[in-house]
């Protein structure tokens, strides 16, 4: 029986899925070897091909399936891929029902959600699933190609110096953050969280600062007009044991009930 080649990505998972080439005028970023490959799982027709073709113009390799079904017939193809992005409303089985049937498949790849349901709960729920990251369809597709490129290991060239703080060592470049050495694996949004209080260090941070700071300025979820704070406040709860499973004695986040979240170090050098 004749051998196929061996893939020049390495083994990642269990999932392999062959990717057209695409028709349009691609933009890779500068320097970089291979596109990144996604699958995008998405029912709105007209949205999927939009999102795929914005994505394929940022040099991006894509693949696209309308429901969950449709991914996990999916699974006996040939190119492995580099992540995927899942809606969270799906006929037949939803994003975060699919989640874990990838997982219990051998599925290992970076999950994304890319959802016009942002609300806390949600988030909260994809990433104790161990989604990578949740984004806002509104927040457009650029937003989403520097996300993939995050989530894959593949960030945009632009690299920015460290941010070192006590023990806290920030990489802007990859949205990493170390403490004492070790990558504590913080999502992306809980790293934009981290980097912002760490940037104003000693300084306490409002609930709705701290919530543009990991969306955007002006971004409503959740129940009334306080909803954004149980966001917070869940946010901060997966920072703090994300620490403490690095470190026990970990305290450097202190809270305010009146004034919000501080990140307690006194200095910060670049």
């Amino acid at each position: 029986m004749k051998r196929e080649p061996a893939s020049p990505y390495g083994p990642k998972s269990g999932l392999v899925v062959c990717f057209p080439a695409s028709p349009l005028v691609s933009h890779p970023e500068e320097g970089e070897a291979s596109p990144v490959r996604v699958l995008i799982v998405e029912d709105d027709e007209n949205y999927r091909e939009i999102v795929s073709s914005e994505l394929e113009w940022h040099g991006f390799a894509v693949r696209s399936f309308p429901d969950g079904d449709t991914l996990l017939g999916s699974l006996d193809a040939v190119v492995e891929a580099d992540v995927i992005v899942l809606d969270w409303r799906l006929p037949t089985i939803s994003g975060i029902d699919l989640l874990p049937r990838l997982r219990e498949l051998g599925v290992n790849l970076p999950v994304v959600f890319l959802t016009s349901h942002p609300l806390p709960a949600n988030e909260q729920l994809a990433f104790e699933l161990g989604a990578l990251d949740f984004v806002d369809k509104t927040r457009g597709v650029e937003l989403l190609a520097k996300r993939l490129r995050l989530a894959v290991g593949k960030p945009t060239p632009a690299a920015e110096k460290p941010i070192v703080c006590g023990k806290l060592v920030l990489s802007p470049s990859t949205s990493r953050a170390y403490w004492n050495g070790v990558d504590v694996g913080l999502t992306i949004s809980e790293y934009d969280i981290v980097h912002f209080l760490a940037s104003n260090v000693g300084t306490y941070e409002t609930y709705r600062a701290i919530y543009d700071a990991q969306y955007y300025e002006g971004f409503v979820a959740g129940k009334g007009t306080q909803g954004y704070r149980t966001n917070v406040r869940s946010s901060i709860k997966r920072i703090r044991r994300k620490f403490c499973e690095v470190d026990s004695t970990f305290s450097e986040i202190q809270n305010s009930q009146t004034q919000g979240y501080r990140w307690r170090g006194l200095t910060r050098s670049y």
